[in-house]
């Protein structure tokens, strides 16, 4: 008696040659908003909205990271000017900024960048290189990279 195989045949997979992007640099935007320490707060509340960005680097002139300035900066300052009944014009980005900016590498992986983005739970990182600000990587340049990924095969 003999056994019939009812599995069809295999689907032969298929080799694509494609470059899929697994780095930090390959999905970054070089392209950035960034802000001077002498900048009113204002502008940068200006700049937030029409935009539509959440915050951006701080830079000095010789285009290194000095800080990086958020929506949440800004909340604050417009908050304690109206608590201590302060103008805003005295207030400018260095005072407001962060000073102690978290970077990552532009040669990280990108899925290793995901979870360095959940366990600091921030929205953005900046890139430096040889102390020069290179770049900017979020968590929907994160996402928007998945979605291009989605269908090949995550090696």
């Amino acid at each position: 008696m003999a056994i019939k195989s009812f599995q069809g045949a295999r689907k032969q997979q298929q080799n694509n040659t494609e470059e899929i992007p697994f780095k930090v640099s390959d999905i970054m935007c070089t392209d950035l908003i960034t802000f001077k320490p002498e900048q009113s707060v204002e502008e940068v509340i200006e700049t937030l909205i029409k935009n539509k960005i959440s915050g951006g680097p701080v830079v000095n002139d010789k285009n290194e990271l000095v800080g990086i300035i958020s929506e949440g900066d800004c909340l604050k300052q417009i908050s304690e000017s109206r608590y201590y009944n302060m103008p805003m014009e005295n207030d400018n980005v260095e005072k407001r900024m962060i000073k102690d900016v978290e970077t990552i590498d532009a040669n990280m992986n990108v899925f290793d960048a995901a979870n360095k983005f959940l366990d600091s739970k921030r929205r953005r990182f900046p890139i430096v290189e040889e102390g020069k600000l290179i770049g900017q990587i979020s968590q929907k340049d994160i996402l928007k990279a998945a979605m291009e990924l989605k269908g090949h095969n995550w090696k």
